[in-house]
């Protein structure tokens, strides 16, 4: 069923790394008269966020088998880690002079998709347990 609240948060989220990518810039680059980079322009993190996206999309067509849809969740939230952890060692690791000058707000992106892919899951595992106490009435 498509009309479950985890299908919100699962859409909330192919949202936020399918299409906020290009609004919201990641840091600004010091070098270049400080110029906005986004995720666009480095091809491995475009790659990684349209995969956080697809992964988000394939766990919203799996609606017929919630632990599918549990596991495929939380890939998606090791996936989101590794891209917030990505531009966490891009930030901190800079000697000497500093390349990236500011951070952009591209970089909560992952946390909130972090946020709702939770959200979903809890949704889905609160399904999942109704869906087992309903069972063993019978």
């Amino acid at each position: 069923m498509l009309q479950r609240v985890q299908t919100l948060y699962l859409l909330i989220t192919v949202v936020t790394s399918a299409a906020l990518i290009f609004v919201f810039p990641l840091y600004q680059v010091s070098d270049n008269d400080g110029v906005w980079v986004y995720a666009a322009s480095d091809n491995v993190l475009l790659g990684v966020f349209m995969c956080s996206a697809v992964l988000s999309l394939i766990t919203i067509l799996k609606y017929k088998n919630r632990k599918t849809q549990f596991m495929l969740g939380r890939l998606n939230i090791i996936l989101n880690f590794f891209i917030l952890g990505f531009f966490v060692y891009q930030s901190l690791n800079v000697s000497g002079e500093m390349v990236v000058s500011k951070k952009g707000i591209g970089m909560l992106l992952p946390i909130i998709s972090i946020v709702f892919l939770v959200l979903a899951n809890k949704a889905i595992k609160r399904d999942e347990d109704l869906v087992k106490s309903v069972d063993r009435l019978r």
